[in-house]
């Protein structure tokens, strides 16, 4: 079994009774209200608001090789990067753990090609992508004084979980990279500046937000590269893992699989998902949950406090239901 597991941390009881003291209509008049807050706070706000007063920003040249990028990108605890191409001074896409995934499923299909892997630089991904069919590299980017809600909407136009910040020098006219902005961030910015997270009260089987159908979840035993699988052909970032009574146990992320091509396992991707889970980092956040008895403003709550990239959505019994993103609840705050 796999003795890397971290329970859970549900918020489901966060603010006891709270929904009880107002009427179903009254909640809905007050989240109303308070998502309008909101959204005037997001357009009131630039996307350099967001940032911390102290960053680092990794960035890569196309011409480095994917292996050197990939030991970059653990070392630094980051699992995206800006690409800039040296010959065109332009920016050219945002390497994200995706990428690397595809590389995998390039040469499992080609396992002849495996022999070259070690040489293959960042300007190659896009024939890897061509290859597998995969989507092309994120390349969306945005100015950091535009306002945040220009930001937030092009992310979900574009199915971004991050976007780039690029200011252009005034001599050279040359684009400069400021930041990466990522809706985890974004989230985080407005738990912890905008009062009015606090009235939206509305439980989220109300809300009917989140996916809670066709979800895809695997076990222990699992093979991780049918793993890796199921998130190419659902296009996901994470897999639930679940017991034999579909109670959730923990998560298989894309990152995970970073960790392991970065041991050499290229060629061995049949270990089981709880054999892999042994390898992950010591500093995983952990697994967060919610209840469709859950509002905005405890899942909020959660956000501001601790690092969350999802949540799954569970019963009383602990077992799956669902998941609800930071896309699910951009999405939300934004068109609603």
């Amino acid at each position: 079994m796999n003795t890397a597991f971290n329970q859970p941390v549900s918020n489901s009881h966060s603010h006891p009774g709270i929904l009880s003291n107002l009427s179903p209509e009254q909640r809905k008049k007050d989240q109303e209200i308070g998502l309008k807050a909101i959204r005037e706070f997001l357009k009131s706000k630039t996307s350099f608001d967001v940032l911390p007063v102290s960053y680092r920003v990794v960035v890569f040249e196309t011409l480095l090789l994917v292996k050197r990028a990939l030991n970059i990108l653990l070392q630094n605890g980051i699992v995206s990067a800006p690409l800039w191409d040296s010959k065109t001074s332009r920016f050219a896409g945002l390497l994200t753990s995706n990428d690397f995934i595809n590389v995998i499923q390039y040469y499992s299909q080609n396992p002849d090609q495996f022999q070259y892997i070690d040489n293959l630089t960042l300007d190659r991904l896009r024939d890897v992508e061509k290859a597998v069919g995969s989507s092309s590299l994120e390349t969306v980017s945005i100015h950091p004084f535009k306002p945040l809600y220009d930001a937030c909407v092009m992310m979900i136009q574009s199915s971004s979980r991050r976007i780039p910040l690029f200011d252009e020098d005034e001599d050279t006219h040359r684009e400069i990279v400021v930041s990466v902005l990522t809706q985890y961030r974004i989230l985080k910015f407005v738990s912890m500046n905008c009062k009015e997270t606090k009235i939206l009260l509305q439980p989220l089987y109300e809300l009917k937000i989140g996916t809670t159908s066709n979800i895809s979840a695997a076990k222990l035993e699992t093979p991780v590269m049918e793993v890796i699988n199921l998130m190419i052909g659902k296009s996901i970032s994470a897999v639930p893992i679940v017991d034999e009574q579909n109670k959730l146990i923990n998560v298989f992320e894309a990152v995970d699989v970073l960790s392991l091509i970065k041991g050499g396992l290229y060629a061995d991707l049949s270990l089981s998902v709880g054999q892999a889970l042994l390898k992950r980092s010591d500093d995983f956040e952990g697994v967060y949950t919610c209840t469709m008895n859950d509002s905005l403003y405890t899942i909020f709550d959660t956000i501001r406090k601790a690092r969350v990239h999802r949540l799954f959505i569970v019963d009383d019994e602990s077992k799956l239901l669902g998941v609800l993103t930071l896309s699910d609840i951009l999405k939300y705050m934004l068109f609603s």
